[in-house]
């Protein structure tokens, strides 16, 4: 299973529409808290009519995954409003082609990122579309850190400190 992600940030209606068609998204989940933007096209009744004109479904999700309202993460992904949106979210994309679109157009500066490593760790692959030619995939979890090293041993009894040969 596969999820896409996109920032519109600087983007075209036109250039926009082509990667759409290009990764074959069927449906866009809108995870801004507040659908406005620069471009007309961007805003939350343009993305409708741009998505409809492809035949993509369009689903607001600003108030299930629209980002931590006091860059509170923990807070924000513990909500049962979060894993809500992550449900349906994994559930479509089970069933259709997924794009998870935000502002931001790289997704390091995104909230995206956040929602992106929970797919991640429920098996779900997260493909992040920087342009036609670029995208980028973020590297599998990591396990849990391994356990502590012990200390260094102290010399057996009987010996010394260690010494550099020669030295006295």
């Amino acid at each position: 299973m596969k999820v896409f992600t996109i920032g519109t940030d600087h983007r075209t209606n036109y250039d926009f529409a082509r990667l759409l068609m290009k990764y074959g998204v069927e449906v866009i989940f809108d995870v801004r808290r507040t659908p406005e933007a620069r471009e007309e096209y961007f805003r939350r009744d343009g993305l409708q009519a741009l998505a409809a004109g492809q035949g993509i479904d369009y689903v607001f999700m600003g108030n299930e995954l629209g980002g931590p309202r006091e860059d509170d993460y923990q807070q924000w992904t513990s909500a049962d409003e979060f894993k809500r949106g992550i449900d349906i979210i994994r559930t479509k994309a089970s069933k259709r082609a997924c794009c998870i679109l935000c502002a931001e157009r790289t997704p390091e500066n995104c909230h995206r990122l956040a929602i992106a490593e929970h797919l991640s760790k429920q098996g779900i692959e997260v493909v992040h579309i920087l342009d036609e030619k670029s995208v980028w995939t973020a590297p599998p979890p990591r396990p849990s850190s391994p356990a502590p090293r012990p200390p260094f041993r102290a010399p057996r009894s009987g010996r010394g400190p260690w010494r550099r040969p020669g030295s006295r």
